[in-house]
């Protein structure tokens, strides 16, 4: 007799390990997420801006002044921009910048490596190091832009008008800037010194040097690493160095802030990484597809779901590309990276915090700025065009689609054979199926379709398991829930 066997599938990617250990899970998927269980696509994008900007941009920003015009600021290596409201790029390069490196690059020949290392004039492939490519750090002073660029060290302001200026009096040679709840700004990794965070007196970016009549000073924190960036949580400013996290907490006079060591071993990959959650906490992404978030009382690891995809996935020499940022209409964080044969930016892994599931996928985005400065997201692209998302269902052209790992058909017998498909979808014609086969984990594969859904879906394969791929055919707001189909033994048939 016929049976009727669920495809339920659980929400999320899973990549570690070989393709049999994502057994009954998403295995590969593009643009699409799960949202309350439900699979769907992602939502499609339009240009917002048709002025190309100069470079890769490596920092972004959005925020809406006193007047409530809405912008957006993003700084390549060698240049950084404003866009207003009626989508006008002006290029606010502060003059005399020290521009930057686009991409990391290998630093070789005599001095590339660590000295006394190995014996003189001996070859070598691992003696050389990474000069990193160049970010901007972006925060807001009030309704003005601050900023800094890694190969530059200066802080800089930005009024609304003009080009952006070197604050007067605050520190050089420093890798960023956050500014915090206080309204006080900190320089990280200040007068080149990696481990010196300074700040400037409360309300004041002009006062830095430290005296009884204000609230300006500097602190040495005790780590091994290279501070990197700084992001503002619940009641603290959370710094974090390559290794570990220190939470910035607002005292009072005479010591002003103290900073406690929160985190070790949790290093920030990359400057850009890190983002803010809407609870309060924060979360970055650390080497080797590690994860981490701070909760305001510790920092815990995130599990993930990706390890060996991100391991082996990822273009480590250019790890200080890699970028995060929040999509919080859907619960989501969203990490941009450049691919282990990608060029620049091409893929991005995404998180949901409510539900803790993962996805993947490729998208050329190397930024965004999350929905409330306008009604949708903001990203910007690696050709240097700012995009609007999450509307409607436009991809230009990009495939939209997941896949499973195998699926074993009624466990305990060997060969089943499937007759029929009933889908699970809410509008028939959206999407098209397809089933690769497989006698054993390391056999060939046969695939058998694509099949368009339409009620009883009339098929004719026998299987030990199989991968279900669904993939959409029109620009549609799919959903796709839990397909059955219907099968029995094949010695029955």
């Amino acid at each position: 007799m016929p049976e009727l066997q669920k495809l339920e599938v659980p929400p999320g990617v899973y990549r570690n390990g070989t393709n049999y250990q994502s057994m009954g899970r998403w295995y590969d998927c593009n643009l699409v997420r799960w949202q309350d269980g439900i699979m769907q696509p992602v939502g499609g994008w339009l240009p917002m801006t048709s002025t190309q900007m100069t470079g890769v941009p490596r920092g972004v920003l959005g925020w809406i002044d006193n007047t409530g015009d809405r912008l957006l600021a993003s700084g390549s290596a060698s240049k950084l921009y404003a866009v207003n409201e009626a989508m006008t790029v002006t290029d606010i390069t502060p003059a005399g910048l020290t521009t930057g490196n686009e991409s990391s690059t290998a630093r070789e020949g005599y001095g590339g490596g660590l000295y006394d290392a190995y014996e003189y004039g001996t070859p070598r492939d691992d003696a050389t190091s990474l000069v990193s490519a160049d970010t901007w750090s972006l925060d807001t002073w009030g309704e003005y832009l601050v900023g800094c660029l890694t190969s530059d060290g200066k802080l800089y302001q930005w009024t609304l008008s003009g080009t952006a200026a070197a604050i007067t009096n605050a520190p050089t040679n420093c890798s960023g800037l956050v500014a915090t709840e206080e309204r006080f700004l900190f320089a990280l990794g200040a007068d080149n010194n990696n481990r010196k965070v300074a700040w400037c007196d409360q309300e004041n970016n002009t006062t830095w040097a430290a005296s009884s009549t204000n609230q300006a000073g500097s602190k040495e924190l005790a780590t091994n690493g290279s501070l990197m960036a700084g992001v503002r949580v619940r009641g603290q400013t959370l710094v974090l160095s390559d290794v570990d996290a220190h939470a910035a907490t607002y005292i009072g006079p005479p010591f002003i802030y103290q900073f406690t060591k929160v985190g070790s071993n949790c290093g920030l990959v990359a400057p850009n990484a890190v983002v803010a959650l809407p609870d309060g906490n924060a979360m970055w992404m650390s080497y080797q597809g590690q994860f981490y978030m701070y909760d305001g009382a510790a920092v815990r690891e995130v599990p993930c779901d990706l390890v060996d995809y991100l391991k082996a996935g990822v273009n480590w020499d250019q790890k200080a590309k890699i970028t995060a940022w929040t999509n919080t209409l859907y619960s989501e964080v969203w990490f941009g990276f450049q691919s282990s044969g990608g060029t620049d930016v091409d893929k991005y892994i995404a998180y949901n915090f409510r539900d803790r599931h993962w996805t993947i996928g490729e998208l050329d985005r190397c930024g965004g700025v999350d929905a409330g400065v306008y009604d949708t997201p903001a990203w910007v692209s690696t050709d240097g065009y700012w995009y609007q998302h999450e509307t409607g269902y436009s991809y230009e052209g990009a495939d939209v689609y997941a896949q499973s790992g195998p699926v074993e058909l009624n466990v305990g017998r060997h060969w089943m054979w499937v007759t029929d498909l009933i889908p699970d979808e809410n509008t028939l014609g959206d999407m098209q199926v397809s089933f690769v086969t497989k006698s054993e984990p390391t056999g060939s594969e046969t695939t058998y379709g694509p099949f368009t859904p339409g009620g009883f879906t009339n098929m004719r394969f026998s299987a030990r398991q199989v991968s279900l791929k669904v993939e959409a055919v029109r620009e549609a707001g799919w959903r796709w829930g839990t397909p059955r189909i219907e099968a029995q033994p094949a010695g029955q048939r």
